[in-house]
């Protein structure tokens, strides 16, 4: 995967970061940083220079958030609202209020969670699905990602041109990051799978 990558950017150049940042974000195994570092390192030994490569970038992040977006879209409030109206809801114990409710929450902090989720590892790209599914406007929703994803994208290919052939630092570091990341996300996960189905018992016993 990396040999493949690094490739890609030698012999395309812009175009190579652009395609595989997009791809980046539809699916995210694929780490940005590698990608983002190795881009910065490419600027002192290339004609590639920094502002194209993070725009190249922040163009490509745009591109394959909008892509989970729209599938956020497909995958609306009304259609899962039926979901948990059926077998599923049983199943999962959900009833369509606690999507109405999520859908309330997301309509008032999700779009600062938007701007904030594009700085953390594995988050960052599916955050774009629940802003679709809340119905989240379309430029507030490229507003945040163009921001967020600029920033991000321009620290890692600063610090790639900075370390110049020690350019894989980053990679190692922040892949690091991403395992405690995703540790804290698993943990957060069956926390909130407890507190869901103890929520869901104690409001049983009262009606």
């Amino acid at each position: 995967m990396e040999n493949f990558i690094i490739q890609i950017i030698e012999n395309w150049g812009y175009l190579g970061v652009g395609l595989l940042i997009a791809i980046e974000n539809i699916f995210p195994p694929i780490p940005s940083e590698l990608i983002l570092a190795f881009g910065g390192f490419m600027t002192t030994k290339t004609v590639l220079n920094e502002v194209g490569v993070i725009l190249s970038a922040t163009i490509g992040s745009t591109v394959g958030a909008i892509v989970l977006y729209l599938i956020g879209r497909i995958l609306n409030k009304e259609r899962l609202e039926k979901m948990v109206s059926g077998k599923i809801g049983k199943v999962l114990r959900l009833k369509p209020e606690d999507i109405e409710k999520a859908d309330k929450w997301f309509d008032t902090k999700g779009q600062k969670t938007v701007f904030i989720c594009r700085f953390i590892p594995i988050v960052r790209s599916l955050i774009s699905i629940p802003a679709g599914m809340s119905e989240m406007k379309i430029w507030k929703f490229l507003l945040y990602t163009v921001f967020g994803s600029a920033i991000w994208n321009t620290v890692l290919v600063l610090l790639g041109k900075k370390l110049g052939d020690s350019w894989e630092t980053v990679v190692n570091v922040f892949n690091e990051f991403s395992h405690i990341i995703l540790i804290i996300l698993i943990i957060l996960c069956i926390v909130g799978i407890w507190w869901f189905y103890n929520k869901k018992k104690t409001e049983n016993k009262n009606t």
